[in-house]
C-alpha cells in the first residue's frame, strides 16, 4: 500500500494562469507559498517554500473567478512529476501538486 497525499495552507504567489487546452477542459496553474518558522542561535528565522499547483475542470473555473495573488488557500492533492526535453534535448523535470480540493 502507498499514499500520495499533500496538504498545504499558504498564499498564492501570482495570479493563476488559466488555459483551455484542446480538450476544452479548464486548467489553472499558480504558485503557493508556505512558510515555516524555526529557531536559530540568534532567535528565529523563517523559510518559505514555493509549490507549483495545478487545478483541473470545475475547480479550475472557480480558481479563475476567485483566486488572485495573495489569496490564502487550503489545498489537498497529490504530487505528480512531469518530464520533457528542452530545445537542447536536455531532460527537464517539474514536480507539481495536482489539487483535489
Amino acid at each position: 500500500m502507498s499514499v500520495n497525499k499533500v496538504i498545504l495552507l499558504g498564499n498564492v504567489g501570482k495570479d493563476p494562469d488559466v488555459r483551455y487546452p484542446q480538450q476544452g477542459q479548464c486548467v489553472a496553474s499558480f504558485t503557493l507559498a508556505t512558510s515555516e518558522r524555526y529557531s536559530t542561535a540568534n532567535g528565529s528565522a523563517e523559510r518559505t517554500e514555493w509549490h507549483n499547483i495545478v487545478v483541473w475542470g470545475k475547480q479550475a473555473e472557480i480558481v479563475e473567478k476567485y483566486v488572485r495573488k495573495g489569496t490564502k488557500l487550503y489545498i489537498e492533492g497529490k504530487l505528480r512529476t512531469r518530464q520533457w526535453e528542452d530545445r537542447n534535448a536536455i531532460k527537464r523535470y517539474v514536480t507539481e501538486v495536482y489539487a483535489d480540493t
